[in-house]
């Protein structure tokens, strides 16, 4: 299922953003010094991977874009084996991935756990302050029909999860922050489970509508309060700490690239994050011009 949906993310994923050929999927790693910039199957991860590459190319690296790849299940291999060289992260949702026991405290701690595990030819750098979290949201209908607000905890849903169907992407499923964490830490058990995208359009169509009734929508998207969505608290601290973070294969960067990312990280906080996925999601503009006024304005370009 994961490659089907990673495969219908490289056809439907053509854009202004495709700027390079090829599979991401099949292709060995590029020659020379290109340092392959490649991103998740959602809007924000190619944003981010458009601002990494245009930093990069601002210091004279020459970058080329797999967009649009798929899960993590799927790009976390191709860094591992060279066929990307950076790739936009999230640190909680990593960790969770590589070590789904694992209940750091801190975002510092959340770093260091990862690193434990991490592939030895892979390293993080520097974290943003800018966080965005997957987070069990419901739709206004539900809101109001079982008395849900912004105060509200994971923890409501208990009694009657069993009349609401959740919708996500389909990794949602057997991941520790997904439906195996509601159910092992909240005892949620929802009547049914909609296989959808990750956050994207699909989810949030469906949330609208109302053929899901909650649904995991990453906390920076603009559409929850444009469509008056109510973002559950997460008191046990499920969906943990979720600073972007570049992840890089070691020797695809040169260290005016590790310079170049970190300086992006200093400057890019939660507000920012918003204003730049609103821009992109709700106005429709070209992720790529999005990227560049930002790094410009930001001194970065």
């Amino acid at each position: 299922m994961v490659a089907l949906a990673a495969a219908t993310a490289l056809l439907a994923g053509c854009s202004s953003n495709d700027k390079s050929g090829g599979n991401p999927l099949t292709d060995s790693k590029a020659s020379g010094d290109t340092v392959v910039v490649g991103s998740n199957n959602f809007p924000e991860s190619t944003l981010l991977a458009d601002i990494y590459g245009e930093a990069l190319k601002a210091k004279g690296i020459k970058v080329s874009y797999k967009p649009n790849i798929g899960s993590r299940e799927t790009t976390y291999g191709l860094i591992k084996n060279g066929s990307i060289s950076v790739l936009p992260e999230y640190n909680g949702a990593l960790l969770a991935y590589l070590d789904p026991k694992a209940t750091p405290k801190t975002a510092d701690a959340t770093t260091t756990a990862i690193e434990a595990k991490l592939d030895s030819k892979l390293t993080l750098l520097k974290p943003s302050p800018a966080e965005d979290k997957d987070s069990v949201t419901v739709n206004a209908a539900t809101a109001t029909k079982y008395h849900l607000t912004g105060k509200s905890t994971i923890a409501d849903l208990k009694g009657i999860a069993k009349d609401l169907v959740m919708g996500a992407s389909p990794e949602f499923q057997t991941r520790q922050q997904g439906l195996v964490g509601l159910k092992s830490v909240y005892g949620l058990q929802f009547n049914s489970f909609k296989a959808l995208d990750a956050g994207g359009p699909l989810t949030q169509a469906a949330l609208k509508k109302n053929a899901v009734q909650v649904a995991d929508i990453f906390t920076t998207d603009p559409t929850i309060s444009k469509e008056k969505f109510v973002v559950l608290q997460d008191p046990k601290n499920l969906f943990g700490f979720e600073n972007v973070q570049p992840l890089v294969h070691k020797s695809a960067l040169p260290q005016k690239g590790v310079d170049a990312l970190d300086a992006v990280s200093a400057k890019l906080d939660t507000t920012t994050l918003l204003d730049l996925d609103t821009q992109v999601q709700t106005q429709n503009k070209d992720p790529l011009d999005v990227a560049r006024a930002w790094l410009k304005s930001a001194g970065l370009a």
